[in-house]
């Protein structure tokens, strides 16, 4: 096993967790930016506010976009686990 295979497995780790958690936290970006932009035009500082249609928001994102993302880790993990082999020897 070299050096650059152990960089290339981490960098598509890395490459593989950026796209994999990609959708939920930018829906919670987007939705906590429209709550706060409605909390500050009407002056209302509630917390539960902005948490629930956050945690609604991922929670929908996670039900559409679940089958894509398993299908993209256990794509990962198979190539993964196939190229054993050829990174021992």
């Amino acid at each position: 096993m070299t050096p650059e295979s152990v960089m290339t497995i981490g960098q598509q780790a890395l490459e593989l967790t950026i796209m994999v958690s990609a959708p939920p936290l930018l829906t919670a970006l987007i939705i906590g930016l429209l709550v706060s932009i409605f909390q500050a035009a009407t002056q209302i500082n509630e917390l539960t506010l902005s948490f629930i249609p956050k945690l609604l928001g991922a929670f929908v994102v996670l039900i559409i976009s679940g089958p894509w993302m398993i299908g993209i880790l256990l794509d990962y993990i198979t190539r993964l686990f196939s190229s054993i082999p050829y990174l021992v020897g």
